[in-house]
């Protein structure tokens, strides 16, 4: 069974920072892209940002750029969100997912939908405080 597990999430402050981590079994995705999400109450799920498979190439939205770095390793199966700069508008569940695709890395633009991805986390809740 392949599972994405988030972790990482809870509490911050504005301003503050917190690292997400998504652990993956079940398959490796050392040859696939991965990207995060997130959603907030109320809201559709939004975009944060994906990484190739072989990490050459990431993209985020607009609304993380130069706060959120997205990273991975592919030896623990595991890609990451490092969050700076933390402000509340970002509180939401983030979600990891991953595209099933191997060693293709297309247009930015379709790796921010998330039609784009087929395997998905739970989820883990990121709070930020003003």
């Amino acid at each position: 069974q392949v599972q994405l597990i988030e972790s990482g999430g809870g509490l911050a402050q504005t301003g503050g920072s917190l690292r997400l981590s998504c652990a993956a079994s079940g398959r490796t995705f050392s040859r696939n892209a991965m990207g995060w999400f997130r959603q907030a109450p109320g809201k559709e799920r939004e975009y944060v940002a994906a990484i190739s498979w072989s990490s050459d190439r990431t993209y985020y939205s607009d609304s993380v750029k130069g706060r959120f770095t997205i990273s991975r390793d592919n030896a623990k199966n595991t890609v990451y969100l490092q969050m700076n700069s933390l402000k509340p508008e970002d509180t939401a569940v983030y979600y990891c997912a991953a595209d099933s695709s191997d060693l293709i890395w297309r247009p930015s633009s379709y790796y921010s939908s998330h039609r784009s991805y087929d395997y998905w986390g739970q989820g883990t809740q990121v709070t930020v405080s003003s």
